[in-house]
């Protein structure tokens, strides 16, 4: 099988996240308002990972930054983006 090229391949964004949530787990709460916010069709689009070497780390697609966002504005208990990189070294600069 022939390698993608580069423009089609899927392009991505990674979001570093922020909680104060005691005794939850960041990953189940993010991954819970998405459900509800933009529902099962809409997950599977926005292609969500977790990046494993970093706690609170999450990579999506570009095109569903915005939808991710919101869906973690409305969710009832706090979870902030602290910043939006294409990179993972994009994160690590000006924290």
């Amino acid at each position: 099988m022939k390698a993608l090229k580069p423009s089609m391949k899927e392009k991505k964004r990674y979001l570093l996240l922020e909680s104060k949530l005691k005794g939850k787990s960041i990953r189940e709460n993010v991954e819970k308002a998405i459900l509800d916010f933009i529902g099962v069709s809409g997950m599977s689009k926005c292609g969500l990972s977790w990046i494993k070497d970093r706690k609170n780390v999450l990579c999506v697609n570009r095109k569903m930054v915005d939808s991710i966002r919101a869906s973690l504005c409305v969710w009832p208990e706090r979870i902030d983006v602290i910043r939006v990189s294409g990179t993972l070294k994009g994160l690590e600069r000006n924290k």
